[in-house]
């Protein structure tokens, strides 16, 4: 099992940023890709972004078109961290944001391409 700890959260006005974390524990690997989800009220989980598994100094990150250019995920994998760095942030970025680790499912931008989750993290961008 793997435990994932989000952190990082808060309240922000539009065109701030924040930064997020999130730490793993328990049967850790460098070999897990790392994501991140949002989920609004009353809306569907929705992919916000992705970060491959560890291959040597390499890393491949992804992102959604939503927050391409505004938003960086990146990993420490000697502490199994992740990190959301968000820039210039939206109304629309209101959510809950998860951490989410994979052994290797597939598609990534989807939730079942993942199996281990966090209990997200409150993001709250006013206006």
């Amino acid at each position: 099992q793997v435990q994932l700890v989000e952190s990082g959260g808060g309240l922000v006005q539009a065109g701030g940023s924040l930064r997020l974390s999130c730490a793993a524990s328990g049967r850790t690997s460098n070999s897990y890709r790392m994501g991140w989800f949002r989920q609004a009220p009353g809306k569907e989980r929705e992919f916000v972004a992705a970060i491959s598994r560890s291959g040597g100094s390499t890393y491949y990150a992804y992102y959604a078109d939503s927050v391409k250019g505004r938003f960086t995920i990146s990993r420490d994998n000697g502490n199994i961290t992740v990190y959301l760095q968000m820039n210039s942030l939206k109304a629309e970025g209101t959510a809950v944001y998860y951490c989410a680790a994979s052994i290797g499912r597939t598609p990534f931008y989807t939730s079942t391409g993942y199996d281990y989750w966090g209990q997200g993290t409150q993001v709250t961008v006013s206006s």
